[in-house]
Order: structure tokens, then sequence, then C-alpha cells
């Protein structure tokens, strides 16, 4: 496989988020978001500390003091590409009111970009909402639709020379874990708030697309998708019926209403009547033209039918009990996976181009006599794109590929030990270190590697 299969109007980047790398938790006038409000919780006798190991945000990269060196790697190793988040707390510390000195940082990073022939995307929300606005009921309160408009169109506003935006990230994740299970920050559990939540997200999408759009019609604006492969333990009608249910919950519930086809709630039985009609009364308001989707891929799924639970009868197979072949998330390494998510999405008859805007592996990255000798992250890469490459010459409509990630980076809950990077960052020096995957796409991507870099 040659970069030159791809086609030359192929784009190749990195992303990062602020909350992942920045650090700087207080710096420059930053408020705080739910996620430094999440890792200063307490540790109880009877609950465990919501991060492994009871680890905190503000010890990552510190990506804003480094970001001019971050940007000098991606630039060697031979990405055009640069996809990175605004910390909403950092620009605005209340959600409302304007922090220049935060919007200067972004600013920074723009003009750095642009000087170095980087073409930057931004995603305007990557999980940190300002601790305020939850306070005021975060993504439960109907406001958040204005708040995140009026946040998004100041945004375009302080960065005109932006072009692409990425609206929300994986609304599906941090809806569901943050609203619905409480593993993330904000840590809420329940039905109701992950209806409320998922329907407001939703709405935000399509009201400040409409708003960017009208304001400069030739900005690139789409939205990142989680989307994982979901297969039946077997062919056993009552399996591939869970596994069909469970494709609904983890995938179609965040995308489809977007795409004009409405919530495919008929057959919930989790969800009360009075629920589906919230969804329901502004489906009408959801369809949205996007200018692009980004499709995010990491793994596959298994499901099969639960008789024991009658309101939402699926149990889940853990990778961890079918699999050696395991992530340090406890993910399957499955790269067909990515070429089955993109085959279906292009049965949707869309005519939206498609990036993958995050696709990588979580290892346990150690520098040795050699450097950092991630292989296994190669072979990740390799096969993920093969696949990616499959289905592109099957016709589907694939613009560009952004790995995650760039630099190691705080694993929400999961902390500091699984490493996403092509570069090794040491977080108590801060010292970055190029891997062996990062050599890799080097090569791949043609580019000849500064040796002071490594």
């Amino acid at each position: 496989m040659k970069v030159d299969r791809f086609g030359e109007s192929f784009i190749w980047g990195a992303s990062i988020s602020a909350a992942q790398t920045e650090s700087a938790t207080d710096s420059g006038g930053k408020g705080p978001s739910i996620w430094d409000e999440f890792c200063n919780r307490p540790s109880r006798f009877f609950k465990k500390h919501p991060i492994k190991n009871s680890e905190h945000l503000k010890n990552s990269a510190d990506f804003y003091n480094h970001y001019k060196k971050d940007i000098d790697h991606l630039k060697f190793i031979g990405f055009k590409h640069f996809r990175f988040s605004i910390a909403w707390a950092r620009v605005m510390p209340d959600g409302e009111n304007i922090n220049l000195e935060g919007f200067e940082f972004y600013q920074s990073i723009v003009a750095y970009c642009l000087k170095n022939d980087i073409t930057p995307w931004i995603t305007l929300y990557h999980w940190d909402l300002p601790l305020a606005l939850e306070k005021k009921g975060g993504w439960t309160n109907p406001e958040i639709v204005n708040w995140f408009d009026h946040y998004s169109k100041t945004c375009i506003q302080y960065l005109p020379n932006v072009k692409n935006w990425i609206l929300l990230n994986e609304p599906s994740v941090f809806v569901g874990a943050g609203y619905f299970f409480g593993i993330h920050a904000p840590g809420r559990k329940g039905v109701t708030p992950f209806i409320k939540a998922l329907h407001h997200a939703n709405l935000c999408i399509n009201k400040t697309y409409y708003s960017l759009k009208n304001i400069n019609p030739d900005l690139n604006v789409g939205s990142s998708f989680s989307f994982t492969h979901i297969e039946s333990t077997d062919s056993k009608p009552q399996n591939k019926k869970a596994a069909k249910l469970a494709d609904t919950l983890i995938n179609r519930l965040f995308f489809e209403p977007i795409i004009g086809k409405g919530y495919p709630i008929e057959n919930i039985k989790l969800f009360s009547k009075s629920q589906k009609n919230y969804l329901k009364k502004d489906e009408y308001l959801l369809k949205t033209p996007l200018d692009f989707i980004g499709v995010q891929n990491y793994t596959r799924e298994l499901f099969k039918y639960n008789f024991l639970n009658p309101l939402l009868p699926i149990k889940h197979i853990p990778a961890s009990k079918r699999t050696k072949e395991l992530t340090m998330m406890n993910w399957e390494i499955h790269p067909p996976s990515i070429y089955h998510t993109l085959i279906k999405l292009s049965q949707y008859q869309l005519n939206t181009p498609l990036y993958i805007t995050e696709n990588g592996i979580a290892l346990n990255d150690v520098i040795g006599n050699n450097g950092i000798q991630d292989y296994q992250r190669i072979i990740f890469y390799q096969s993920h794109l093969q696949e990616v490459l499959n289905a592109k010459d099957e016709g589907v409509d694939i613009k560009g590929y952004f790995t995650w990630s760039l630099i190691d980076n705080f694993e929400w809950a999961e902390g500091y030990e699984p490493r996403f990077g092509l570069i090794h960052v040491d977080f108590v020096t801060k010292k970055r270190t190029l891997k062996e995957s990062a050599q890799w796409f080097n090569q791949f991507l043609g580019r000849k590697l500064d040796s002071t870099l490594k």
C-alpha cells in the first residue's frame, strides 16, 4: 500500500483535544470546566475516584506552552492538517462572556499553523463544558442551544482565518458516558438526563450549522460522530435483533436525526412515552445538510439477547472475554470495523464527503535503548488504512484521514496509562519523543524526517 493510492487530493492529518492536552487549567484567565471539577472530586472509602489512579487533566502534555514544538513535529512527520479543539471555558470562563487572552492563545496556534502551511481544523466542543453552564443544567437545559450558538459564532469571529469547523465531537460518548452511565463528566446518571442531553446536542448541530453558514457561506462546517461496528454473537434471530437494538442505541440514535431520518426509537422499551414525545416534538428541526461528516471508529462490539432485562434486552460481550487482540483500552483490534462502518454510511446515499477524524490505538509505550518501538501501532495503522482504501476503491466518498492522536494525552476516566500518541510525552518533564509509528508515517507520507526532532 502506497500513499498515492489514496489520490493527490486526499488529506492527511493528526488530532488532539484541548482538555486532554493543554494542561494550564487555571492559566490565561481560563475558567473551570466540568472535567476540572470531575478530576477534583474526592475519593471516599466506599467510592472510587472517577479517574484511574486519581489523576488530573492539569498534568497532561502542556500543549498550552509547547504548541509550537508539537506543530513542528506534526509538520516534519508529514501531516498537512491539524485538528484541535477550543476549550470553551478558556475563551468564555463562565460560558458566555469573552476572555480575550483565551482567544489570543488560539489565534497564535492558527497563525503558527498557517505560517508552516498546516491547515487548521477546529472542533468547537470536545467535551469540556464550562462548569458555570453545567450548574445551570448543562446539556439537559434547552438554553444550551443558544449558549453553544453564541459561543460558536464568537469563535469564528475571533478566528477568521479558519475555514474548517467541527461542531460537536462524538455526541454519543459525551452524552452516554456523561449523562446516562455517569462515568465521564459531569457524572450524571439516568434515562431522563440522557434523553434531554441527546436532543439538545442534535439541536445544537442544526442551529449552529445554519448560524455559521449564514455568517460565512464559504466555511466548511461538519460534525464528528462515533461509529462502533456492532455484530451479534451468532446468527440466531434473537441475538441479531439484540445487536440491531444495540446499533440503534450506540450509533443510529445520534446520527440519523441529523440526516433527516428522525429518531429510531419506536422499539426501544427503555424510553417512556413522554421521553419519546420529548425527542419527537422538535424532530423537524434536526435535519442538517452538513458539509462533511467526521467518522470516528476504533473497534467492534458484540451483543446477544438478554431475557433478564425486558426494558433493554441486550447483553454486551466484552472484548476481553473473546479475544487477546486488545488495546490498552480493552478494545478489540478489528481492522474490518472501519471498512464496514464506511460501507454502511455510504448506503445512506447522502452525497456528503466523509473524513476519518479519529482512528488510533492505545498502547503501553515504554522508552527503551532504541527509542519507542511501537510496532503494534504501525501494524494497526497499516491494516486500518488498507480497509479505508478498500472502501474508497468501492466508491465511498472518503476525503481524508486524521490519526488519534498526535501526542500522548489525558485519556479521560482512564487517566494516563493508555497512550494513543505518535509522539511520546513524559508527563513530568513534558519531553517529547517520536515513536517508531511517527517515523513510519513520515516514510509513508514521503517526507524526510529531521533527525534533530527524534
